[in-house]
């Protein structure tokens, strides 16, 4: 097929490309437009010269309408994703995440696209108010980052309601893996304990997630995306299994034989109303619909995930707090 994947520089967006050229299918990767002309991590991918680069932005129709030239399928990732930056600059994210989506949709019903994958996260739950999470739980921002990807999960399919759009949206509960940015909490504490100071400052120790090695999350992204079954549904793609901040701190410094000291930094500490306390994903609808199941278990994933690091610490300044 040939397939555009939205967000191809990213930590997932650039794993999705690697993996669909792995599968045969014909890869057109769209990569922010910056002058510097770097393609994220795809840059020095060894499947590069079997994708095809695209530059643009998904707040530019124009820009998106053509990127979506006789493209059959559509993988949408691009978004902001950090959780504090939406606190400082909300419009942002209404601009990236709720336009940006709208500018794929229209471009894909205007277009005649055969399906468009947007691609959510398990933040719009909130905490948990049952656990575990099914596709019926309530949607509840506690961030601007979160309200933005509600907002554009019911543009996308408000898209399929009212036009037709063969629209479906898979929502990755919290992935980890090589290549992902240190605002993400797995990134966070690994290169602290890889870094020379051997301590590591975080926010709240008490919440849970569920975490899903970054092959497992790309393999579900792309089970829903070629299932007709999933047209017009939510997907949540998790393992059904949590683990606290704190017990991960401990898990992570067993497997990587490091002893680390735990500082609490109040400027990584998120609102109280915002934090989210518990996320545990109730998988069994991707199961049903696509027979997508975790391959991972978290300690495969986190000594992957710990061997890459070691070997790109240069890429990350560990001692640096960015939103």
């Amino acid at each position: 097929m040939r397939i555009l994947v939205t967000g191809a520089g990213g930590f997932i967006g650039s794993h999705l490309c690697e993996e669909l050229v792995d599968q045969g299918h014909n890869v057109r990767a769209l990569i922010r437009y910056n002058s510097r002309n770097s393609w994220g991590w795809l840059e020095n991918s060894p499947l590069i010269g079997s994708m095809e680069i695209v530059t643009g932005n998904v707040r530019d129709y124009d820009s998106m309408k053509n990127c979506l030239q006789e493209v059959d399928l559509v993988f949408h990732l691009a978004a902001l994703i950090g959780i504090p930056y939406s606190y400082i600059s909300p419009l942002a994210y209404i601009k990236t995440n709720l336009e940006g989506t709208y500018n794929i949709c229209q471009a894909a019903v205007e277009l005649g696209i055969k399906r468009v994958i947007v691609t959510s996260t398990s933040e719009v739950y909130g905490t948990a108010r049952y656990v575990p999470i099914d596709e019926r739980h309530p949607l509840q921002a506690q961030s601007p980052y979160a309200a933005t990807k509600i907002a554009a999960d019911q543009l996308a399919l408000s898209y399929y309601r009212s036009f037709g759009l063969p629209v479906a949206v898979a929502r990755p509960f919290n992935t980890f893996g090589p290549r992902q940015s240190t605002r993400a909490i797995v990134p966070t504490i690994i290169t602290q304990i890889l870094s020379e100071e051997k301590t590591v400052r975080l926010g709240s120790l008490t919440p849970t997630r569920d975490l899903n090695f970054v092959s497992d999350t790309v393999k579900g992204i792309i089970s829903v995306g070629f299932s007709e079954k999933c047209v017009g549904e939510i997907v949540n793609l998790g393992s059904g299994s949590e683990i606290s901040i704190g017990d991960l701190i401990k898990l992570i410094q067993n497997i990587s034989g490091i002893k680390i000291e735990i500082k609490i930094d109040p400027p990584r500490i998120r609102p109280a109303a915002s934090e989210v306390e518990r996320l545990l994903c109730n998988n069994k609808k991707a199961v049903a619909l696509t027979g997508w199941k975790p391959q991972f278990t978290l300690e495969e994933g986190l000594g992957k995930t710990i061997e890459w690091f070691a070997q790109n610490t240069r890429l990350y300044k560990s001692s640096q707090y960015t939103v």
